[in-house]
């Protein structure tokens, strides 16, 4: 039966090179360590997005539109492999990358906005009309 419990729950191609397997239990720990490794490429992919995401900058030349959809395309990936990043956290990385120019509408946002409730998209929409 536990043969028939793993079998029922992996895809035709893995179950082609575990038909081989004597035991229930080699089976298992075949099926552990083919998906440890994928934890293992996953968290550093989660480690290297989380990187480019903490040093993301925007550039002085760059515009607000293309920033935000790079930084909400990084944002989205590591969001993809099931890490949450509360929204707090990301508006105020937001307000942190953006050049010296825009630094006065900032402070504003900062002074006046609640940036524990306010989401990115406000924070991009009012950089956008100042821009």
């Amino acid at each position: 039966m536990a043969t028939t419990a793993i079998y029922q729950g992996i895809s035709e191609e893995m179950l082609l090179s575990l038909t081989e397997k004597q035991s229930e239990k080699e089976t298992w720990e075949t099926l552990r360590t083919m998906y440890l490794g994928a934890d293992r490429v996953k968290n550093a992919k989660i480690h290297t997005l989380k990187e480019k995401f903490k040093c993301l900058m925007m550039k002085e030349t760059e515009c607000i539109d293309d920033f935000a959809m790079k930084f909400n395309n990084i944002l989205n990936n590591i969001r993809a492999f099931g890490e949450t990043i509360k929204e707090s956290y990301v508006v105020k990385k937001f307000l942190r990358a953006i050049p010296v120019k825009f630094l006065h509408i900032a402070s504003t946002i900062e002074q006046f906005g609640d940036l524990d409730t306010m989401l990115v998209e406000e924070v991009v929409g009012r950089l956008k009309a100042h821009e």
